[in-house]
């Protein structure tokens, strides 16, 4: 099983040496997460919770595609991961030119976590339709697909229609699209189109039940667990050898931890991270990863 970490609304000054320590200490990813803009007012009729993220006003949120090749620059062998990536405000050539990039300039060290975003705001800032985002995304995820093979690529959906075109460069090695998602339609996604799937967090109770449903969403897609990655973000009081092992043999391939909650807790200095990263490897990468 494979380690790594998650962090964000922070200082930008601390990720290139809190990922350099992750590399140092035999660490495999870092993940990064996506929030294009904060509402001064969040919530309506049309949105399936409740809430708002006035909270979160003023916290510093990089964008992925940009952050992700500085750190890839001031490492070697560590890999990233976003987590996830708002897929269906975005355009899907667009996007695919971003992806492209990013995997060629981390020479494939980089995989996309793909979801939905719960909040309409995103959708309305952006212009982007949210009735539709679920087929929507599925379209792009083919389109990307298509338009990371080098060669020449047209797509004629319900929702995006493209002319023959190509991209260059593009990576030997697709990017492993990631799905997120707690839900059981996002569970049926993940095991219908993604390389993987990738937690949002919740208890090992929630874990074991949510991977016993993509299990079977698997199975009646008629394929094998084999290869297919199951990246799973810790819930905090599982950051114990005892923890960990039952997250991997709940059949997680990658585990993500973090330094704090950065929805709930405000920043730390960089010098509390990067001891967290020694102590999780002392901890538990060295007794449980590999």
């Amino acid at each position: 099983m494979k380690f790594g970490m998650i962090e964000s609304m922070c200082d930008p000054k601390h990720y290139v040496p809190m990922v350099q320590r992750l590399e140092e200490r035999g660490w495999d990813f870092f993940y990064v997460p996506d929030s294009i803009c904060y509402p001064k007012e969040a919530g309506s009729k049309q949105y399936p919770y409740h809430g708002g993220r006035e909270f979160l006003d003023g916290k510093p949120f990089l964008e992925p595609f940009s952050l992700v090749p500085v750190l890839a620059a001031a490492t070697e062998r560590l890999e990233f991961a976003t987590d996830v990536l708002k897929l269906p405000i975005r355009h899907p050539t667009l996007l695919a030119k971003q992806v492209n990039t990013v995997a060629v300039m981390t020479e494939g060290r980089f995989r996309l976590g793909a979801g939905l975003s719960p909040w309409l705001e995103d959708f309305q800032v952006t212009d982007t339709d949210w009735d539709t985002r679920g087929p929507r995304m599925d379209e792009m995820i083919e389109i990307l697909r298509g338009l990371m093979s080098g060669e020449y690529f047209e797509y004629h959906g319900e929702h995006y229609d493209l002319p023959a075109i190509k991209m260059a460069p593009v990576h030997e090695t697709p990017v492993p699209v990631l799905i997120g998602g707690q839900s059981h339609p996002a569970l049926r996604r993940a095991a219908r189109i993604g390389d993987g799937w990738i937690s949002a967090g919740g208890s090992l109770e929630d874990l074991e039940s949510m991977l016993g449903g993509l299990r079977g969403f698997l199975k009646e897609e008629g394929r094998s667990e084999e290869g297919y990655e199951i990246h799973v973000m810790a819930p905090f009081d599982a950051y114990t050898i005892e923890g960990i092992r039952s997250i991997r043999d709940l059949g997680a391939t990658h585990v993500i931890l973090s330094p704090r909650n950065p929805y709930l807790e405000p920043d730390c200095p960089l010098a509390k991270k990067l001891g967290f990263i020694d102590a999780m490897t002392d901890e538990l990468v060295a007794k449980v990863g590999g």
